[in-house]
């Protein structure tokens, strides 16, 4: 059981980081208990559309015989974090605000979830291989880590919030931190699988 929350923690960590920042900018901007809620509600319904939707895809993926050939899933994460080392700075962060204001006739709660499974895209390519190397009483175990981190992480953007420098600070070093956790997990994923040892006897 270790392991499976251990991995889930950093899978969630991982992929969930840059929602820090996001949050952060959305609780600055919100400071009633209401709309307090309603941030933390979205977040919540936006986390479990791609949790869902990558647990149906896992389960699709389960009915492939071969092992090596499911961790060829592992070089989407570990392309992902290849990417996100070599490229620009996404300027997405300082958009949140102008997205909400956009949606601003709609309900904070629903504007919260769109904006968390508008930005999770590249989470799918973490929690579908990630969930298909669990059986399912470790995705029980890892779905419940993921809850209680989702309310740990407002718990803390929402507190960041009033601390410039610290955020400053996530921001500056966010970047090879998520890159080394993506490349590390996409390589995992492939030694677990055998995919690396297959493809080198071939």
């Amino acid at each position: 059981m270790l392991p499976t929350i251990v991995s889930a923690l950093a899978v969630y960590v991982s992929t969930n980081i840059d929602y820090l920042l996001i949050l952060m900018i959305i609780f600055s901007q919100n400071d009633t208990r209401r709309r307090i809620k309603m941030i933390i509600g979205g977040q919540y319904l936006g986390m479990g559309i791609l949790v869902a939707f990558s647990l149906f895809a896992a389960f699709v993926l389960n009915f492939i015989p071969q092992d090596w050939v499911i961790g060829l899933l592992g070089l989407i994460p570990l392309s992902l974090g290849i990417r996100l080392a070599l490229k620009r700075e996404d300027p997405e962060d300082e958009n949140v605000l102008e997205k909400m204001q956009a949606r601003g006739s709609n309900p904070l709660f629903w504007t919260i979830a769109l904006i968390t499974v508008a930005s999770g895209g590249d989470n799918l390519g973490i929690y579908i291989p990630y969930f298909t190397a669990l059986t399912w009483p470790e995705t029980t175990v890892a779905l419940i880590v993921f809850a209680i981190s989702i309310a740990i992480l407002c718990h803390i953007s929402y507190k960041l919030s009033k601390i410039s420098l610290i955020s400053e600070t996530i921001e500056k070093y966010k970047r090879p931190v998520v890159s080394l956790v993506f490349i590390g997990l996409g390589i995992y994923i492939m030694v677990e699988n055998g995919t690396i040892q297959t493809l080198f006897s071939l």
